[in-house]
């Protein structure tokens, strides 16, 4: 398997794995029953659980387009060097924005943000 390749499937792993804060802070602050069904007035997460919940939707949504960029650079065969590197540094970028969000620490979170577009450029720069 390629970086990239291997890159994107962590990526997928990272989006999964980002939930689970935020599903275990609802099994703790709501109990098991509120949490599979639907209460009517839950009580209020922390802050950091929101946090959570933000990170995985924001990685979601960030995982297509990065998913697709590796998939065309690996069925072109414009995959390489430069693209591994750009598929390594979506992928910590990203891994440093779940963290510093569920932190929230903004300032941070929003450079690693635009660090992980970098690492997407990168690789549509070797596409086109």
């Amino acid at each position: 398997m390629t970086s990239d390749l291997s890159m994107l499937v962590w990526s997928a792993v990272l989006t999964v794995v980002l939930f689970v804060p935020y599903i275990v802070a609802r099994f703790v602050y709501w109990g098991i029953a509120d949490t599979v069904g639907y209460p009517e007035a839950p009580p209020a997460l922390p802050r950091w659980a929101e946090r959570a919940k933000r990170a995985h939707v924001n990685m979601a949504e960030n995982l297509a387009p990065f998913a697709a960029l590796v998939l065309v650079a690996h069925v072109t065969q414009s995959a390489n060097a430069t693209t591994a590197m750009g598929a390594t540094i979506f992928f910590w970028a990203r891994l440093i924005h779940a963290i510093v969000l569920i932190a929230g620490m903004p300032w941070v979170r929003t450079i690693a943000f635009v660090v992980s577009i970098i690492g997407e450029i990168l690789i549509l720069s070797q596409i086109l």
